[in-house]
């Protein structure tokens, strides 16, 4: 009997650091209902993923994917950069 993996769960966030070498840590937020208020709140979960050829830049919006153990807190591959993060470009005439 062939058994079939599960699809990987997959997440969009946006990177807020990528000092590591083939590693960002990707910001995910998400809304939850207070039990008690039934006030929505905004929470932030950060992962660390793989980003195997330091492609990614902070401000990019990514899609990560659920995969094995790669380190201790590694668990997540990086998917596809949705969007580019703007660049401030210094403004023609101006010294820099």
């Amino acid at each position: 009997m062939e058994r079939q993996r599960a699809r990987a769960k997959t997440r969009e966030g946006v990177v807020v650091s990528n000092a590591m070498d083939k590693t960002v840590v990707v910001a995910v937020k998400r809304t939850v209902k207070h039990r008690r208020y039934h006030k929505y709140l905004t929470v932030s979960t950060k992962y660390l993923a793989h980003d195997e050829r330091n492609e990614c830049s902070v401000g990019d919006r990514v899609v990560i994917a659920e995969t094995r153990r790669l380190s201790k807190r590694k668990r997540w591959r990086l998917r596809t950069i949705v969007e580019r993060a703007v660049r401030d470009l210094p403004e023609v005439g101006e010294a820099g």
